[in-house]
Formats: C-alpha cells, structure tokens, sequence
C-alpha cells in the first residue's frame, strides 16, 4: 500500500457515543469528506456533508431551533434530521425545491461508539463495524483518551500497533525492555464483518515484566498472552493476559483490553484514539488507591507521546523522494506485510466497485 494512501470504504469511528449530545452539533472530516453530526431529538446519530445544498455554508456553523431543525447561518435553510429542507426563509410561499436535501452518511452506534461510512455507499451493508463490548459492559471500566490528531498517514500507526518489537527501545523502561524483542512472534489471519484480520501473538513464560505492568498488573515475573489485532482499518484491539508462572487462566490473570481507533483525515492527517479497559474491580499495585484503568489511563500517554513522536518523524521522511531507497523488512515484520496487502487489496476493490458505479448511467443513458 502506498504509504500516502488510505482504505476509503470502511466503517470509522467518528468519536463515543457520549461525545454525542442532543442537538448537539459536531464537525469532522473523515477521508477527506466534512460531516456534520448530532444526535437527533429521537436519540438517534444522524450524519450528513457538513455543506448547505445552498452555498456550501458549513452546516455545522449553524443552530438548532424548535423541534429539532437545524438552521444554516448563512441563508437561513432550515433541515430536519433526516436531511430534508423544510424551509426555506427567501421562499415565504412555502415552495421547496425537491433537491433541497443533504447528503446523508451511514452511521451505526454500538457498543459505545459512533462508526461512520464515508465512502461508497452502494458497499457500506457488506462490511459491519466490529464489536467493542468491554466499552459499554459494566463488569469492565474503560476511559478513553479523547481525539488525537497525528500529522501522519494512518497506516503507520496501524504498523506501529501491530509491531512490539518498538517496545525496545522506543519504550525502554516504561512497557518494553531488550527481552521483549526476543519473543517468538506468531501470525494469525482470518475474516469477519467483511474485512480481513490480521493478529500477532506473543506468549510468553517466567517473563519479567517491564515496570510499567508490574505497577499496573502487579506481579513481577509472569506468564504472559499478548495479542495485537488490526481488526479492521479503523481498529486495532491489543488484549494482554498475565498470571504468576503456571497460572493463566487459573482465575488470577490481570491485564487488559486496549482499543485504538485510526481514523483517517486524509493521506497525511489522521485521529487516534486509545481507550483502555480493565475488570472494574481490579486495583493498581503502584497506587492501591486506583482501578487499574484508572491508573493506565494517566501513565500511558507517556508511552502514546513516545509513538506519536516517532509517526510524526517517519510521516516527515516519507515526504523526500527515493531516490533508490526501499524499506528493508524483518521476520518480526510478516504482519505489517500483511497488514499493507490487505490495505491494498481493500484499495483495488473499492476502486473496481467505483469504475462499476460510474459505468451504470452511461449504460443507462445508452440504452434510453
């Protein structure tokens, strides 16, 4: 995949669903496309192009006034949560033209957070936004970080995630050490929700773990499951289970389940958020005082600045020509290979179903 390229048919989050507040209005852009979203008065997401059929006023600018209907504060169009113009101030007789509409995007709210459909729509029903039940499940406590803009293309977060082996020395001495780097590494691959997955595991025994888990998860010397999963282009899920020596899965195994969601702005820009979540009634060791979620949330972005430094300056070098440079890749890089075919592949079939759309009216017009 090129490196400034993105997949553009997917299912992206947008933000959580408590970043949604009733006629509320809320601007982003997504694979290049401005959007407009709030929660409508029914307490449904509803997205649209953040542009007035008007005058390409952002809608996102305006105001809701009664019953719902949002007011472009430029002319003064007036919608309603399904898109539709029902008023127009310049035409008092009440006439409207038909194409007096908004564009809408596909939302779908799960699980705690809002996915979007940007691209084509004829393809949005064959893929499903991928489930997050720790988010929303009281059992577990999950906080999230909030949106973060990295000025780099996604797929290098996406790499990032999928390769440990940074832990050292980018991490040294908070969550990675020189041992873990020795880890035999493990590539699994599947399908589901009409995308392809691709998982790195790591396990390890009699593993001294790095402070940062050790303050987080308690024990020193464990038995450790470490997975990392790019669900799908939007998601990545990292799952991490450890117990003393001989005891995962005995009952006693802490850890967590970590949520990043890389969504793209365009080919330079994208939102990263993480949002971690843990068993609620798991303490801290470094501070007995803290859930354990509660104490990674305000440890990790140490380590999530150390990354974002290293994305910002790798996006900065992908800028310079080659000039005969090629990146040389290792063992431990098999899923980042993968992970750029599967990218790519999703590239060539949107591209296909686009040249497939665009051939329908001139067959249609032919046949007339």
């Amino acid at each position: 995949m090129n490196a400034h390229k993105y997949v553009k048919d997917c299912w992206y989050v947008a933000g959580l669903s408590h970043e949604f507040k009733t006629s509320v209005l809320t601007s982003h852009k997504i694979a290049e496309q401005p959007l407009v979203i709030w929660r409508a008065t029914d307490g449904k997401v509803v997205a649209f192009d953040d542009r007035c059929c008007h005058k390409r006023f952002p809608l996102s600018q305006g105001r809701f006034i009664a019953d719902g209907v949002l007011e472009c504060a430029y002319h003064g169009l007036c919608y309603d949560s399904t898109g539709k113009c029902v008023k127009i101030p310049a035409h008092p007789e009440g006439n409207i033209p038909p194409q007096a509409r908004l564009r809408p995007i596909p939302v779908i709210e799960q699980d705690g957070l809002v996915w979007v459909w940007a691209g084509n729509p004829d393809r949005a029903s064959l893929f499903q936004p991928p489930r997050t039940p720790e988010i929303s499940d009281a059992k577990w406590e999950a906080i999230d970080s909030g949106p973060m803009m990295v000025p780099a293309n996604y797929l290098l977060l996406i790499e990032n995630l999928l390769d440990i082996t940074h832990f050292y020395p980018l991490h040294d001495g908070n969550i990675g050490d020189y041992a873990n780097s020795l880890l035999p590494i493990e590539l699994e691959e599947g399908e589901e929700g009409g995308y392809r997955y691709v998982r790195t595991r790591r396990s390890a025994r009699n593993y001294t773990q790095p402070p940062y888990f050790v303050d987080w998860f308690h024990y020193e010397t464990v038995d450790r499951e470490h997975t990392h999963c790019m669900v799908t282009p939007g998601l990545t899920r990292v799952e991490l289970r450890v117990a003393p020596p001989g005891k995962l899965g005995t009952g006693v195994d802490r850890g967590y389940t970590l949520f990043h969601t890389h969504t793209p702005v365009d080919d330079r820009n994208h939102v990263w958020r993480w949002c971690v979540t843990c068993p609620a009634d798991h303490m801290s060791r470094g501070d007995p005082t803290k859930s354990a979620a509660k104490r990674i949330a305000g440890m990790f972005p140490e380590v999530v600045a150390q990354d974002h430094w290293a994305l910002e300056k790798q996006q900065h070098m992908m800028e310079y020509d080659d000039n005969g440079y090629s990146e040389l890749f290792l063992r431990s890089d098999k899923a980042l290979r993968r992970a750029r075919q599967i990218l790519a592949q999703m590239q060539h079939e949107e591209a296909k179903a686009l040249e497939a759309r665009a051939a329908k009216p001139a067959a249609a017009a032919a046949s007339a």
